[in-house]
């Protein structure tokens, strides 16, 4: 294997779930992970992300990192889908990600059950960085 050039975190592969309501988001985000090295699962929102998170512990392949939007319209977000997919498996790495970089949630995530915040819109470095500084402590 080739070393990471200049500072590139080196990322440790896996299975992602990317929660998002917005489809063009998920697309993006998915082939970003996948250009990282990792097996992505995609959810709409908490409902889903929730249900695929138990069901997939329950076949085998559990999920290694869970990154959801905070906010989703009509639909159960980040703030009370962390909590729930915590019931499931109090050791779970939830990324809370947002375009509001001033929402509280995302300044104290610790607070709130996430391992992790990464800014919207996603760029390749930052999702790695995340991504790479939640699974470091597994």
């Amino acid at each position: 294997a080739q070393a990471p050039a200049g500072d590139e975190t080196p990322v440790r592969p896996g299975r992602v779930m990317i929660m998002d309501d917005e489809p063009m988001v998920r697309r993006i985000t998915s082939s970003m992970l996948k250009h990282l090295g990792y097996e992505v699962v995609e959810a709409a929102d908490g409902e889903e992300a929730v249900r695929l998170f138990a069901e997939t512990r329950q076949g085998g392949r559990a999920i290694d990192v869970v990154i959801m939007d905070l906010t989703i319209p009509g639909g159960m977000g980040g703030k009370e889908a962390v909590q729930k997919i915590l019931g499931i498996d109090p050791a779970a790495k939830v990324v809370v990600a947002s375009g509001y970089s001033n929402d509280p949630v995302m300044a104290n995530y610790r607070d709130y059950g996430f391992a992790g915040a990464v800014g919207k819109p996603f760029r390749l470095r930052e999702l790695r960085e995340a991504l790479a500084k939640v699974t470091a402590a597994a």
